[in-house]
């Protein structure tokens, strides 16, 4: 088991696919008790819970939409009867979009920044007086903030965005010895082939030091690292995880 992440309790949002299910699975086997977030369940919520299930008790599927500020509170409400506390906050929900910038309408660049940023402010600011002293907030930001990329000026500033509210925040939870951190991925296989083509997989693997696609399972180990006991003097870092684009 993971160093000091048993019996933790951990809240993540989006967590039915990709990294945040494997985030969910990881923490799971390392002795935490998970509350994953998503939309809407479907076949993957409800394997998601079979999984969870196999693992251990304590473990819950709660729906709401966490660009909805009414919808958070309900959820901050749930998560405090449930576990009347959080060690762990992991906001990993987030969208992409590709749009050239003179053709971007305001309802995308809403669109991202509500679930991007948004999203992580919502869900933070209800479950603050739930988050234990010395809890870890972890933000799953882009690589891409650090490098920019066409078509995606949107995305890109949305996710610089979390790190700018990492550093801030941690700066106001630290009294409390609460740790805000951000995780930046580089391209991750969070679908059969990223969802792009062929041909831009290979290239952007051709610019990444290790040769291969980023996977779920390489950001949940960083999340576990960045929610266990060995990073507890790390706050206000944003932690790249592209392989060595």
């Amino acid at each position: 088991m993971e160093q000091g992440l048993a019996g933790k309790r951990v809240l993540i949002t989006g967590g039915t696919r990709g990294i945040g299910r494997a985030s969910a699975l990881a923490f799971a086997r390392a002795g935490a008790s998970v509350v994953v977030v998503s939309r809407g369940v479907g076949e993957d919520g409800e394997s998601l819970t079979r999984e969870l299930k196999e693992l251990g008790d304590g473990h819950l599927l709660l729906q709401a939409d966490v660009t909805d500020a009414a919808d958070v509170r309900q959820l901050a409400e749930r998560v405090r009867d449930a576990f009347g506390t959080l060690d762990v906050l992991v906001n990993n929900v987030g969208v992409d979009g590709q749009v050239w910038f003179g053709e971007l309408p305001e309802t995308e660049w809403h669109r991202v920044f509500d679930h991007n940023v948004t999203s992580a402010y919502l869900v933070t600011q209800a479950v603050l007086d739930l988050l234990a002293d010395g809890a870890s907030v972890i933000n799953i930001g882009s690589s891409v903030a650090l490098r920019g990329r066409v078509r995606g000026v949107h995305y890109t500033a949305s996710k610089a965005a979390l790190i700018g509210l990492t550093r801030a925040l941690c700066k106001e939870l630290g009294p409390r010895s609460i740790r805000v951190n951000t995780i930046a991925p580089g391209l991750t296989e969070t679908e059969p082939g990223a969802g792009l083509p062929p041909e831009a997989v290979e290239r952007i693997v051709g610019m990444t030091a290790l040769g291969r696609i980023c996977l779920p399972d390489d950001v949940a180990g960083a999340v576990l690292f960045l929610a266990g006991d060995t990073s507890r003097y790390i706050s206000g870092a944003t932690l790249n995880v592209d392989g060595g684009v």
